[in-house]
């Protein structure tokens, strides 16, 4: 290198240095312009807040809140409240005169507070205001009468089979939604609620949670281990028919804590009736003895009825919680009931002493060879793999359904079935049911309806915690016997939330508890009482001995208050 070209080097070397510094002078100083900007634009901003609630103290969200000056058509500045009902309005200058404070929300009475002198001078000196709490007052609309006519009538349809309970509540949701826009446009008292805010009714932990467990079910359904599980049944009771029933009762039991009950009927029902007939006693004496312990036994677990789904997903109660405080209390249940199911069926019993029938045990030994031994060992792994997900998880709250969804995805990636089978297996019926009917309760809700029953409740219970659980257990477990328990779980969840925050000690979520208990031990009461009563006679219909209304009455309904007994009592001793 020349001295020339030195020198050269040296001056880019200092222009370089001298433009850098020269840059990091101007960000610092735009830096500081931007924040003083933004401090003296702070210092002109003044915050009026408050919180909405309801006459039950419930937060309202969605409501419009308006600062307008009197006599003003148009509002200074608006916002709706958040879903803990608190809300803030910012102005940019402190009112010279009173300011009125517009408060609106559809089902409710709108609302005028007045910011004064005195008000405003406080706003001015510590630039924020609080109204504090203003409770609003629910109103009975044209729109209240629409959704409660639409959602009983849902019931109606429901519980008479006059349609299919999926197209019922696609049918509710579908009139709800054009009462609230065609007839709302005509009369704003008709409108209940938007698209949007009717879609925020659905829960889609529970959506998902469904169609994971669907798809692991469908897997594991394929491996042939529940006919090997009956097989291995038979032979324990050496062919004797009081133990055979009390060791299927069992197996149902605890195959519906990990599986839903139209799932294990599914698969119960054929192998019993074989198995009824082979040894010479009527089969209903094995298949009602399984649906009713298939109704207690998934109250065990969260993944165990769609309503326990509905009831954790609603109030944060997970896997671990179900299993801890609704085991015993199950087990109790169950033994209770068996005791019945024994004396009720003894002469049946009577007729077949023991000894293992070679032509029955040659067939369920044959049907019971585990198909492909590689996939179920897989699925097993991953199965209890989602359920350590559902134990451990919570302590990281991780929802049930991330597990569910996983465990199905890995299924799908390991085995690699047809996959469109396995779409095909998930029971879409059921999952659009769930979504249409989240819309319809939504509606109910929306309304007041829920809220309006759940302060009469509430002034006959008082705070009397025992009385309250004792309402909700057999009150729930007598409407269930003849409505299904999924929609009537759904429309009791805010009630039951209510309660929970008015009752003294009903903070430990023994409401809920009840309200699962009530829900599942009341299916048991009549035939039209849950889906796996109807799913099993369906079947049965098609043999020599299917379940009539009479039959199915005799031991279901004695059952039903036998056991909603003795979880009410387990209740009162757990908590």
């Amino acid at each position: 290198m020349t001295k020339a070209d030195f020198k050269g080097h040296s001056r880019l070397v200092r222009f370089s240095l001298v433009a850098g510094l020269g840059l990091i002078a101007l960000i610092l100083s735009a830096t500081a312009f931007f924040n003083t900007g933004h401090a003296s634009q702070g210092q002109g901003e003044y915050v009026i807040t408050g919180q909405l609630v309801d006459t039950q103290g419930q937060p309202v969200q969605e409501a419009q809140i308006s600062a307008k000056l009197p006599g003003a058509e148009e509002p200074l500045v608006q916002v709706d409240s958040q879903e803990d009902g608190s809300w803030a309005l910012i102005l940019p200058r402190v009112p010279q005169n009173e300011l009125l404070i517009e408060i609106s929300r559809p089902h409710f009475a709108s609302q005028t507070v007045a910011l004064r002198s005195q008000q405003a001078n406080e706003l001015a000196t510590a630039d924020t205001y609080n109204f504090g709490t203003i409770t609003l007052e629910r109103r009975i609309t044209a729109g209240f009468w629409v959704s409660t006519v639409v959602f009983l009538a849902i019931l109606l349809l429901i519980a008479f089979e006059t349609l299919h309970s999926t197209t019922a509540a696609l049918a509710g949701a579908s009139l709800i939604f054009l009462v609230s826009y065609v007839g709302g446009a005509l009369n704003p008292g008709l409108f209940i609620f938007g698209f949007d805010r009717g879609i925020s009714y659905i829960n889609w932990e529970v959506i998902f949670l469904v169609m994971g467990m669907m798809i692991l079910i469908a897997i594991v359904e394929g491996t042939g281990v529940f006919q090997w599980t009956a097989f291995q049944a038979y032979r324990l009771s050496r062919g004797r028919s009081w133990l055979l029933v009390l060791i299927l009762m069992g197996v149902t039991a605890t195959a519906s804590a990990m599986l839903d009950n139209f799932t294990t009927m599914l698969l119960m029902t054929p192998i019993s009736l074989q198995i009824g007939i082979a040894i010479g006693i009527s089969p209903l004496a094995l298949i009602i003895p399984e649906v009713l312990a298939s109704n207690v036994g998934g109250i065990t677990t969260l993944i165990g009825t769609p309503t326990n789904i509905l009831i954790g997903a609603f109030a944060g109660i997970g896997f671990n919680d179900f299993l801890i405080n609704q085991t015993v209390g199950v087990i109790l249940a169950l033994a209770a009931m068996a005791g019945f199911v024994l004396y009720h069926y003894r002469d049946e019993f009577r007729k077949q002493s023991g000894g293992i029938s070679p032509r029955l045990y040659e067939t369920l030994a044959e049907n019971a060879e585990i198909e492909d031994a590689q996939a179920l060992w897989k699925s097993g792994a991953v199965f209890l793999l989602v359920l350590l997900g559902f134990i451990l998880g919570e302590k990281v709250h991780l929802v049930p359904a991330v597990p569910a969804l996983a465990g199905a995805t890995a299924l799908l990636i390991w085995l690699n079935p047809d996959v469109h089978k396995m779409i095909t297996a998930v029971d879409w019926t059921t999952l659009v049911f769930f979504m249409a009917l989240f819309i319809v309760v939504g509606a109910i809700q929306e309304v007041g309806l829920l809220s309006f029953i759940a302060g009469g409740m509430s002034r006959m219970i008082g705070e009397n915690l025992p009385l309250g659980t004792f309402v909700i257990v057999f009150g729930v477990g007598t409407v269930s016997m003849a409505i299904a328990n999924i929609p009537l779980t759904a429309s009791m969840l805010p009630i039951v939330k209510f309660l929970s925050t008015t009752i003294p000690g009903a903070n430990s979520k023994v409401l809920y508890y009840a309200l699962s208990m009530g829900a599942a031990m009341g299916g048991n009461g009549l035939l039209i009482g849950g889906e796996a009563n109807l799913v099993t006679a369906g079947i049965t219909r098609q043999t020599d001995t299917p379940i009539s209304f009479a039959e199915f009455l005799k031991v279901g309904l004695p059952v039903t208050y036998l056991t909603l007994a003795v979880g009410f009592l387990w209740l009162l001793i757990r908590f």
